[in-house]
């Protein structure tokens, strides 16, 4: 079967174009441009921002889309920001992030690696948007990303799975509908909620010793769904709710990754929790 009728087999059809909402429009464009300012292995961090940050995008998305907004936000504040492209299927350009969640994180063990190497940094901190907020945490617990990294920050992660408002809850209807998503798109089936992947990432506690944790969650998700099955709990963990900083925003799964100006200031605060200042609405504006 060609690679584009394997992933877009029927039932894999619907499941994709329900989390296609994480996927920004420009993808087909953008994914071959260069990042702007960003990935630049030649910068050095600073003494107010030591850490490099390390973006990692959400499933659909890529190295470039997903960061048209946070990238260039972090990069004009004096970070030194990097992203990477993982979870790639054979024949499948620019939508990726659907591979295997533990490959993928073996993906940003790499990079990671690479990023400190080019830099000198002992730590990074991480980034990461809906699957990307919630795979960097195998890398943790599993790949000894523990003594890396020092904070992650996921902006509505998949921590628990999700039901896509529901829509999983359909597949024992299907037979053989979850085996054709575990084969052909396992991103996919692994951020089901209760899938065995989650189950191994979540055994023994969500968190490990050393990391500080940030997850911004808005209440108007329709993907990562139950959004508070993307809060953590342990030490170190710091929820947010976008909501409870602006009453006001509206934005949903695609919007807080994406575009929110609001969203962003939050992610800078956690980066660098010395020098946080109040996100409120007016944080869009600055």
């Amino acid at each position: 079967m060609l690679p584009w009728k394997r992933v877009l087999s029927p039932l894999a059809a619907l499941l994709l174009t329900a989390a296609a909402l994480t996927v920004p429009a420009t993808t087909a464009q953008a994914a071959g441009a260069p990042s702007s300012g960003w990935n630049d292995y030649s910068c050095k961090p600073s003494a107010a921002h030591p850490r490099p940050v390390v973006l990692v995008h959400g499933t659909l998305g890529n190295s470039v889309d997903n960061w048209l907004g946070l990238a260039p936000y972090l990069k004009v504040r004096g970070y030194c920001v990097f992203s990477l492209d993982y979870g790639q299927l054979e024949g499948v350009p620019f939508f990726h992030g659907l591979g295997p969640v533990d490959k993928s994180a073996g993906q940003l063990k790499d990079f990671a690696d690479k990023v400190l190497a080019a830099t000198g940094a002992a730590e990074t901190d991480v980034v990461g948007h809906s699957q990307g907020g919630m795979m960097p945490r195998y890398y943790l617990k599993f790949l000894g990303g523990a003594a890396r990294v020092n904070a992650l920050i996921g902006i509505a992660p998949s921590n628990h799975g999700t039901t896509l408002s529901g829509f999983t809850h359909l597949l024992p209807y299907f037979p053989g509908a979850a085996d054709l998503l575990a084969k052909n798109t396992p991103a996919l089936a692994d951020q089901v909620t209760g899938s065995a992947f989650l189950t191994k990432l979540n055994a023994g506690g969500d968190t490990v010793p050393g990391v500080r944790y940030t997850v911004i969650a808005t209440r108007y998700d329709q993907v990562v769904t139950p959004w508070r099955g993307q809060y953590l709990t342990g030490p170190d963990v710091r929820n947010v709710l976008l909501q409870d900083l602006c009453p006001v925003d509206l934005s949903e799964h695609v919007a807080v990754g994406l575009l929110d100006r609001v969203v962003f200031h939050e992610v800078a605060n956690a980066l660098d929790p010395g020098r946080a200042r109040p996100t409120t609405c007016a944080s869009a504006f600055e």
